[in-house]
């Protein structure tokens, strides 16, 4: 067999999910990108350790018309203090934006006592893709961080 068929051949029984383009082990993977409204401006909260981040609500909406159906996505942003963290917390209620965030689940129990599951997303990257319109300010501004 030549040389050019023996390596056609195993380039052809290699497994399609095989990760020629690295050496790295590969790891689990759990992305979301959401667009859509902010609820409220970011607010800035501490977790049970001390830790400071900012938490948001984003609305996206899908169908339209009486089909049309909203869902809702609480978001957490670990932003060291500085001009990232101004930025997120100067948009306001409206803003349009697209989040892209790791995504995982939690389990606990509410309440009544009852079972829950809650969707975690924590933000890796904000963009502004549109500000609301507000007829007092000067210019429409749209950044991203």
């Amino acid at each position: 067999m030549s040389a050019f068929l023996r390596t056609a051949s195993r380039a052809i029984s290699r497994p399609a999910a095989s990760r020629t383009f690295s050496s790295t082990a590969s790891r689990p993977l759990a992305r979301i990108t959401i667009v859509g409204n902010l609820a409220d401006s970011p607010e800035l909260r501490a977790s049970s350790t001390g830790r400071e981040y900012l938490r948001y609500s984003v609305a996206s909406n899908t169908g339209s018309g009486e089909h049309r159906k909203t869902s809702w996505f609480n978001v957490s942003c670990f932003a060291p203090e500085g001009n990232s963290r101004d930025f997120y917390q100067s948009l306001p209620k409206g803003t349009l934006v697209m989040v892209e965030g790791d995504a995982s689940m939690s389990s606990y129990i509410d309440a009544e006592g009852k079972p829950r599951q809650a969707l975690n997303i924590t933000q890796r990257t904000l963009d502004v893709l549109r500000r609301p319109f507000n007829p007092g300010a000067e210019g429409e501004q749209a950044g991203s961080q």
